[in-house]
């Protein structure tokens, strides 16, 4: 599946679950169901829009890498 805007994947969204049915694997707690499609790629399909709830999840701007600032007396080895 093709991201276009980011926003057609749930990856990352503070609504999106998965879930032990393997015939519905994954869900939206927002929407409030589950299915065999992405919960964006659902909504796009139903309404041609992109989903308006995605939010992103907190837990996930914990595990970003951390970016130094050049100039502060670290190595740059770029080759």
């Amino acid at each position: 599946m093709k991201k276009t805007d980011g926003r057609t994947s749930c990856n990352g969204c503070r609504h999106f679950f998965v879930t032990h049915d393997r015939r519905r694997p994954w869900g939206c707690r927002n929407f409030g169901f589950k299915g065999k499609s992405l919960p964006a790629l659902v909504v796009f399909q139903s309404t041609g829009m992109h989903c308006a709830y995605y939010q992103q999840n907190p837990s996930m701007e914990q595990d970003k890498p951390k970016k130094t600032p050049k100039g502060s007396g670290g190595l740059d080895i770029k080759g």
